[in-house]
């Protein structure tokens, strides 16, 4: 994941684990429960999002509960990189769990809802093709890198310890 290209889908402050993954659909399997993501706010966004797409916000991404499947539905929709102001702690790591790259990005506001952006995971910078800007977000230590990489933690520790985590 070193270098993506993706279009943004841009939201605002403060959208919760409950937007991402709403609660009345939360023991439903993965697939049923994306559908539904983000639908209060951008009800065509689980039917149009594309595989390397970007999920752009402001402050407090992801706050709430530490209901992991709000990462998990961005990541089975294909989101691969989610670039905001803030992020919610639990989600932040929730998002690394299951190898989504969460930029911590001050200029998110300067994206535009489908401006096609290229990321750089290793360096943290985005470059906005759309509008030829570029935007420096917090570098990702090496280690969280390496486990978003691998595609998330279970496939990451398969890897590194040569065990199988699910029964396939």
């Amino acid at each position: 994941m070193n270098d993506q290209t993706g279009r943004a889908w841009v939201f605002g402050d403060n959208v919760d684990t409950d937007q991402l993954a709403p609660g009345i659909y939360i023991k439903r399997p993965i697939a049923e429960l994306a559908r539904h993501c983000l639908e209060g706010l951008a009800p065509d966004f689980a039917s149009s999002v594309s595989p390397g797409d970007c999920v752009v916000a402001g402050k407090n991404f992801g706050a709430g509960s530490s209901r992991e499947q709000a990462a998990e539905a961005l990541r089975h929709l294909g989101v691969k990189a989610i670039i905001a102001q803030s992020f919610g702690g639990i989600f932040y790591r929730n998002a690394i769990n299951f190898g989504l790259l969460p930029l911590i990005c001050a200029d998110a506001s300067s994206i535009g809802n489908g401006d096609i952006l290229r990321i750089d995971a290793s360096s943290g910078e985005v470059f906005n093709l759309t509008r030829e800007q570029n935007y420096q977000a917090e570098a990702i230590p090496a280690h969280l890198l390496q486990i978003i990489n691998a595609g998330g933690l279970l496939p990451y520790l398969e890897t590194r310890l040569g065990v199988k985590t699910k029964n396939d």
